[in-house]
């Protein structure tokens, strides 16, 4: 009898890498996103945003330690100009943003063999939420109870990528969405301030910290009760993707949400994470897909608190 615990792996392609390296490459991040990097220590990550000056999401990211600086995941599509846009702020600072898509192979790791497969991979195994663990240049940072990720330099694809079955990064995002994680894209950017896609309950907004763009427009969203659209996870029974709009009918005639990222699921349907009016999900009206008689949706449990 096979005894062999199963896992699932995938080499995410869909996300790229930042590097920010520098004798004040902390300062200057810290300065620049939604969390505290001041105290983060090198075997911890931490979610976190960064934010137009008018309070909207430009990137989410994952910030990891690594030599002389962090390493900042997110989105493949917006990372070159989030890159750019980001090293206009460096001015006289001692730190440098570069894109390093291309220098680095993403794994994803989940399931009940998650942890036997890193050991298998002469790969560390992080113990609490968010650690990092190193070996050599790799970093293997524990997102869940039994999912990781491994960011390691391109020259050893062979060895994190290609000696293991790739279940594609469309399994990977039914991972995210299901914990209950959202990835800004191009088709999201500059639409939700962080609470709206919930970053705060995942820790990645720190509402003592000093100034960062759109600082003053968040904490006022947090402490006058002024949000109105909130994230939920759904089901659907068609093909749904970031940027697709919601309706409800207690909003005829105009949208009252919004797809921040969407997996296909078996058959026709996808699971996804979308922001909504909060009156309209308080109404207990249907929520449609892409019209006011599109497919319904079927809210399904977050998995930490609402």
């Amino acid at each position: 009898m096979d005894t062999r615990v199963s896992f699932d792996a995938a080499q995410l392609t869909r996300l790229g890498m930042l590097s920010c390296k520098g004798d004040e490459a902390r300062a200057f991040l810290h300065a620049q996103l939604t969390n505290d990097l001041l105290d983060l220590p090198p075997g911890q990550a931490r979610h976190a945003g960064w934010c137009s000056a008018k309070g909207r999401l430009l990137a989410t990211v994952l910030v990891i330690p690594h030599e002389q600086g962090f390493l900042l995941q997110l989105s493949r599509d917006i990372a070159a100009a989030v890159a750019r846009r980001l090293a206009l702020f460096v001015l006289r600072a001692k730190a440098k943003v570069v894109d390093d898509s291309d220098a680095w192979v993403q794994l994803g790791i989940w399931g009940p063999g998650a942890e036997a497969q890193l050991a298998a991979l002469a790969l560390p195994v992080p113990a609490a939420p968010l650690a990092v663990a190193a070996a050599g240049n790799a970093r293997v940072v524990r997102l869940g109870s039994q999912r990781f990720l491994v960011a390691a330099p391109a020259a050893d694809r062979e060895r994190f990528g290609g000696a293991i079955p790739d279940a594609g990064d469309e399994a990977w995002a039914l991972e995210e969405i299901r914990a209950g994680r959202p990835q800004v894209v191009l088709a999201t950017q500059d639409q939700f301030v962080p609470q709206m896609v919930n970053l705060e309950r995942l820790g990645g907004v720190d509402f003592k910290k000093g100034c960062y763009p759109g600082q003053e427009i968040v904490a006022r969203t947090q402490y006058r009760g002024v949000l109105k659209r909130r994230m939920v996870r759904a089901r659907v029974g068609a093909q749904a993707a970031a940027g697709n709009d919601l309706h409800a009918a207690d909003m005829p005639g105009q949208a009252c949400g919004t797809v921040v990222n969407a997996a296909r699921v078996a058959g026709d349907g996808s699971e996804l994470l979308a922001v909504v009016q909060i009156a309209s999900l308080e109404s207990g009206g249907i929520l449609r897909l892409g019209a006011v008689d599109g497919p319904p949706l079927e809210i399904l449990p977050l998995p930490y608190a609402a």
